[in-house]
């Protein structure tokens, strides 16, 4: 596999102009990183608030989860803010990804503290920090927050720290790490380290097509997270159900999809029938759910071109 190296840090394009001039910049680019935090905090929510979604906490199902619900997951959500306010913050002066692995290991000290323990957004944390951190990256660099530049800034920056990370290390004691160390399945770490093609190349095409074919919000963003389920390896899937596990929730997704999906007329109900199903196997598909909330922060920040 190539070895990447870290990016040295880049000059800027031009000299910073003087005295005020310099300080609203200063400030300009501070209101800007606080905004890409909030979108990060919003897409989690927006992945919350979604139902049905099979196996998954939402506002009025724990899915598959004991542990957990609705009131758990906003408690975890709202502690993640100065989360992401510092993860972004670090990225914009240039950190490395132990930096930003330190701060994501302090999200999720917070996170545990909110939910007495329950493991709510580790994977969330993960994803949707380094994307919003490639974010504030190219922000801060005055760069246009392209596609190509925020899976550059990932790849490049931080690809060599992202797989260096020992799986069986104590720090990512996680279900994914857990799959990962058995099947051999790179999950999020993978994806990250190749700049998430998920999210990129097909996830968020899926998310703007669906809406360019007249769905809305709700019924586009249940279609990306049923392609998710039918199409990617999901380690959540794998941890609970094994393989057998991960083949049924793939199934099921795939079979919803090709008798049309959410734009079928009985899909809610369906739907439905497919989360009980997971429910009996204690399936979530939590992968899926946060690549989910990584495409809408994508389609919040990222210009699409």
């Amino acid at each position: 596999m190539m070895q990447m190296m870290e990016a040295p840090p880049r000059p800027l394009a031009t000299p910073l102009p003087a005295d005020g001039a310099c300080e609203r910049l200063q400030a300009q680019l501070h209101t800007r990183l606080q905004a890409i935090a909030r979108a990060a905090i919003a897409s989690l929510h927006a992945e919350l608030v979604l139902s049905p979604k099979p196996g998954l906490v939402c506002p009025d199902d724990r899915g598959s989860h004991d542990d957990m619900d609705a009131t758990t997951m906003m408690r975890s959500i709202v502690s993640l803010r100065h989360g992401f306010k510092a993860i972004v913050g670090a990225a914009a002066d240039g950190a490395s990804f132990e930096r930003l692995q330190a701060l994501g290991i302090d999200a999720e000290r917070a996170m545990l503290a909110a939910t007495d323990g329950v493991n709510t957004h580790r994977g969330a944390i993960f994803n949707l920090g380094l994307l919003a951190a490639a974010v504030a990256r190219c922000a801060s660099d005055g760069r246009a927050v392209t596609a190509a530049q925020v899976r550059d800034t990932m790849r490049v920056g931080w690809g060599r720290g992202i797989e260096s990370t020992d799986a069986s290390s104590a720090e990512r004691a996680s279900h994914g790490a857990a799959v990962e160390v058995r099947y051999g399945a790179g999950g999020a770490r993978r994806e990250a380290a190749d700049g998430f093609p998920t999210v990129f190349e097909f996830l968020w095409p899926a998310l703007c097509d669906a809406r360019h074919r007249g769905l809305d919000a709700r019924r586009a963003r249940i279609h990306v997270l049923m392609k998710s389920i039918a199409t990617t390896i999901d380690t959540n899937l794998l941890y609970r159900g094994g393989v057998e596990g991960l083949a049924f929730a793939q199934r099921a997704a795939r079979t919803f999809l090709e008798r049309g999906g959410v734009a079928a007329a009985d899909w809610e109900p369906a739907l439905r029938t497919i989360g009980r199903a997971f429910v009996a196997r204690r399936l979530s598909p939590g992968g899926s759910a946060d690549l989910l909330a990584a495409t809408l922060l994508v389609d919040r920040l990222v210009e699409a071109r």
